[in-house]
C-alpha cells in the first residue's frame, strides 16, 4: 500500500504540480527566498558558495586521499548558484535600489500613490496602501502643512497633490522680489 501525505504541497496547490527544486531545497532549511530582497539573495549565496568551493579546493589539493568529499559537498553548489543568479537578476532590474533601511514605510506608500496618480484623496490613498483613511488624512494633511504637497478643492471634496511646476512659477511671480 502507498502511503500519502494528508495534504499536498503548497506547490501543487498554486500551480498544479509539485516542483521540486532549488525552492524546495531552501524551503526546509527555514530560507524565505521570495520574501528577500535581491542583496539579501546575494549575500545568502555567497555565504554557501565560498565555504563550499573553499573546502573544495582544500580536499582535492591539500586532502587527496578524501577526494569524495567533493560529493558531499557538491549538492549544494546548484541551489546556492541559482539563488546568486536570481538575486544578481533582481539588482539589475532596479529591485533592491532606492530603498533606505530604517525609512517610514508608510510614508513611502503613500508617496509611491501620489507619484502614480497626479492627486489623490484620504480615502484612495487608503485603497490604494495598508493606511487607514484617517492615518493617510493625518499623513496627507502633515505633508501639506510642512509645504511638500499642494491641496486642491474639487467638487466638494480635498485632494493632495505634488506641486505642479506651472503653479510654482505663478507663485514665484506673485511674491516678488
Amino acid at each position: 500500500m502507498e502511503k500519502r501525505p494528508d495534504h499536498e504541497p503548497e506547490e501543487s496547490r498554486e500551480r498544479g504540480v509539485a516542483r521540486p527544486g532549488a525552492d524546495d531545497l531552501w524551503d526546509r532549511l527555514g530560507v524565505d527566498v521570495e520574501a528577500m530582497n535581491p542583496r539579501a539573495q546575494v549575500v545568502t549565496s555567497l555565504a554557501v558558495l565560498v565555504p563550499v568551493v573553499v573546502a573544495a579546493v582544500s580536499v582535492l589539493f591539500l586532502f587527496t586521499n578524501f577526494w569524495w568529499l567533493i560529493f558531499f559537498f557538491g549538492w549544494a553548489i546548484f541551489p546556492a548558484f541559482g539563488l546568486l543568479l536570481r538575486g544578481i537578476a533582481g539588482l539589475s532590474e532596479g529591485e533592491g535600489r532606492g530603498e533606505i533601511p530604517g525609512g517610514n514605510s508608510k510614508e513611502r506608500e503613500l508617496l509611491g500613490v501620489l507619484r502614480e496618480h497626479d492627486e489623490v484623496s484620504p480615502t484612495q490613498a487608503a485603497m490604494e496602501t495598508s493606511l487607514t483613511v484617517e492615518e493617510a488624512d493625518d499623513m496627507l494633511k502633515d505633508l501639506a502643512t510642512k509645504g511638500h504637497l499642494e491641496v486642491r478643492v474639487r467638487g466638494g471634496g480635498i485632494f493632495y497633490g505634488l506641486w505642479r511646476a506651472d503653479e510654482a512659477e505663478k507663485r514665484g511671480l506673485e511674491e516678488g522680489p
